[in-house]
C-alpha cells in the first residue's frame, strides 16, 4: 500500500479519546473496508449483553453469579442499593484505613509505624496489584511494597530475606477470594511463622482481604487481624483491580487510587458507546475477532514500549486467556475457543524475538502500547536533537513499519502520559474489549473451569504423597523401587506420579525419605530413614 494510501487508512481507523488522554489505531490490521458492516448484528449484539450486565444480568451462568466488576468504580449502576453501599464503604474505610497506618494511628507491635507492604497473593489476587505498584510506584511512595505470588520455597525465602530487620515494620496484606488458595495459604503460613520466629505477632502485622465467611475471613477474625476487607462473588479475580484487591496495596503504597477509578470510569462510559466505530473496546474485540478468525488461529503479542508497563503481557495473559480459553460455548457445544496471549517489553525484548515476527511464522498479531510523555523534566540528549525517548518511540514505529512490510498486522494503543487516571483508562479498556470478544465468540468469560481442574489433580497427588508415607514409614526396614511401592500403595497406573514424588521427597529433607540405590526410574530405590 502506498505512503499516501495508508495515510488515508489511518485517518479513517484512528480512534481519539482526548478525555481519556489515549489513542487507538486499528489501521495496520489488515481488514476490508467492508468488515465492519458484515460484523454491525454481532457487535450490537454484544454490547446490548454487556449493557444487560452492568444491569445485574446474571452472565457468569455456569456459577450463577452476576458480574459486576464494573460497579466497582461506578457504584451508582449498581442493580442493588447494598450493593452500592458495600461498595462505597469499602472504598471509604479501606482509605480511612490507609490513612491510619501512613500517620501512625495503627502501628505495628514494635517501632513507630509501618513503612513496608508485603501483598501475599496469586493470580489475579497478584497480578492487578503488581500491576499498579510496578507502573505508578516509585522512591518517593509512603510504603515500600513486595509480593509473594507462589508456593515456591526458594521464592518466598528471598523475599523473608530482602524484608531481613524490617519485618517488625512490615503490614502483610493477605488477598484471597476463597480464602483456600493453597499458593496464598502456603505463603502466609510461612511468613507467619517468620513473624513468630522474630518474636512479632502475625496478627498484629495482618489485614485480610477475602469473601465474608471464608476461611480466611474467619481466621483473621478470630485472631483480631489489623482489619478485614471484602472480595463479592460477583468480582472474578482477572478482574479485581479495581476493588479492595488493587485498591489496598495502592492506597498504602501512597498512589493515586481516586485518579485510578476515575480512569476505570471515564473510560468505562465511552466504551458503552453502541457506535462500534466510536468505541475504543469494540475496535479491540472486533480486531481481535478478524486476527484470529473468531477462534484465535492467531497469538497476540504485547509489546508495551515502557518499562513501568513490562507486566502488562503477564496481566493481559490472564485476563484474555482465562477468559477466553473455553472448551465449549454457552449452548454446551465443544468449540475449543482461545486467544494466546505472549507479553514482552520493547525496545528490550525486540531484539530477542522481532527476526521471527517479520520473517518467521505469522501466526500472531502484535499490540504496541506507547506512552508519548516520556518524563516530567527535560530529558538530556543522545545525539544532537535526539533524545533516549526519541530513540524509543523509534524502534516502535520502526518495528510497526517493518512488520507491515512483511504483512504483519498490528494494533497500536498510545497514552499521552502513564499516570493513575490512564492506567485506570487501559485497564478498563482491556475488560471491556475481553467482555465483548467474549459476546462475539459465544463463551462464558468469567468462570474458569480449567484452573479449578487443575486444582483437583494437585489435590490428588498431595492425597498420593500422603500415601506413600503412609507406605514407606510402615515399610521402613526395606527398601523399594517406584514400580513396588506403587503396587503397594494400589497405583500401579500411576507410577510415573509415584516416581516422581518420590524424587522429590529424596531431594528434600522434609519427610525422611532417601533414595538408597540411584539409577533410571526403574532401578532407583527408596526407603524412610
Amino acid at each position: 500500500m502506498s505512503t499516501p494510501a495508508l495515510w488515508d487508512r489511518f485517518r479513517r481507523h484512528l480512534w481519539v479519546g482526548e478525555s481519556i488522554g489515549m489513542r487507538l489505531d486499528i489501521s495496520r490490521m489488515k481488514f476490508e473496508e467492508s468488515y465492519f458492516d458484515s460484523m454491525a448484528a454481532p457487535i450490537e449484539r454484544a454490547l446490548r449483553a454487556m449493557a444487560a450486565i452492568e444491569k445485574g444480568e446474571r452472565a457468569n451462568r455456569s456459577e450463577n453469579r452476576m458480574v459486576g466488576h464494573y460497579w466497582l468504580r461506578t457504584p451508582e449502576l449498581a442493580p442493588d442499593e447494598s450493593i452500592r453501599t458495600q461498595i462505597e464503604n469499602t472504598v471509604r474505610q479501606m482509605r480511612e484505613f490507609a490513612s491510619k497506618i501512613h500517620d501512625g494511628r495503627i502501628r505495628p507491635q514494635r517501632g513507630d509505624g509501618f513503612f513496608v507492604v508485603l501483598v501475599i497473593g496469586i493470580g489475579g489476587s497478584a497480578l492487578g496489584p503488581q500491576l499498579v505498584a510496578d507502573a505508578l510506584g516509585g522512591p518517593e511512595d509512603v510504603m515500600a511494597v513486595l509480593f509473594l505470588d507462589n508456593t515456591d520455597p526458594d521464592g518466598i525465602d528471598r523475599v523473608i530475606a530482602e524484608l531481613d530487620e524490617s519485618l517488625e515494620q512490615t503490614l502483610t496484606v493477605v488477598i484471597s477470594k476463597s480464602g483456600g488458595t493453597a499458593e496464598t495459604r502456603n505463603a502466609m503460613i510461612e511468613v507467619a511463622a517468620a513473624y513468630k520466629h522474630a518474636g512479632l505477632s502475625f496478627a498484629k502485622h495482618a489485614v485480610a482481604v477475602t469473601g465474608e465467611g471464608s476461611e480466611l475471613h474467619r481466621k483473621a477474625l478470630a485472631e483480631k487481624w489489623l482489619a478485614t476487607f471484602p472480595m463479592w462473588d460477583w468480582v472474578g479475580g482477572r478482574t479485581s483491580v479495581t476493588s479492595a484487591v488493587g485498591l489496598l496495596p495502592a492506597a498504602l503504597q501512597g498512589l493515586d487510587v481516586e485518579a485510578f477509578l476515575a480512569g476505570a470510569r471515564e473510560c468505562d462510559a465511552i466504551t458503552r458507546q453502541v457506535d462500534p466505530q466510536s468505541n475504543p473496546a469494540a475496535l479491540l474485540a472486533l480486531m481481535w475477532h478478524h486476527a484470529g478468525n473468531g477462534h484465535g488461529e492467531k497469538n497476540m503479542v504485547v509489546l508495551p514500549y515502557r518499562d513501568r508497563l513490562a507486566l502488562l503481557g503477564r496481566y493481559l495473559q490472564q485476563l484474555v486467556m482465562e477468559s477466553i480459553g473455553k472448551a465449549t460455548d454457552r449452548a454446551g457445544l465443544v468449540v475449543e475457543q482461545g486467544l494466546t496471549v505472549f507479553g514482552n517489553k520493547g525496545s528490550t525484548d525486540q531484539h530477542s524475538f522481532v527476526q521471527q515476527l517479520r520473517e518467521g511464522r505469522n501466526d500472531f498479531f502484535v499490540t504496541f502500547v506507547n506512552v508519548l510523555r516520556d518524563r516530567a523534566e527535560r530529558s538530556a540528549q543522545v545525539e544532537p536533537d535526539v533524545t533516549a525517548g526519541d530513540y524509543l518511540l523509534s524502534f516502535l514505529y520502526g518495528t510497526r513499519a517493518a512488520l507491515a512490510e512483511n504483512g504483519r498486522e498490528s494494533c497500536t494503543i498510545t497514552l499521552n502520559e502513564l499516570n493513575a487516571q490512564r492506567l485506570g483508562a487501559l485497564v478498563a479498556l482491556l475488560e471491556r474489549a475481553v467482555g465483548l470478544y467474549a459476546e462475539l465468540i459465544d463463551v462464558n468469560a468469567y468462570d474458569q473451569p480449567g484452573v479449578e481442574a487443575g486444582k483437583k489433580a494437585a489435590a490428588g497427588m498431595l492425597e498420593l504423597q500422603r500415601r506413600l508415607l503412609a507406605f514407606l514409614r510402615e515399610h521402613r526396614e526395606t527398601s523399594r523401587t517406584a514400580e513396588q511401592i506403587a503396587a503397594g500403595v494400589h497405583s500401579s497406573d500411576e507410577v510415573e506420579s509415584v516416581w516422581q514424588i518420590l524424587e522429590h521427597l529424596a531431594a528434600n529433607p522434609d519427610h525422611g525419605i532417601r533414595r538408597i540405590q540411584p539409577g533410571a526410574p526403574t532401578e532407583a530405590q527408596y526407603q524412610a530413614m
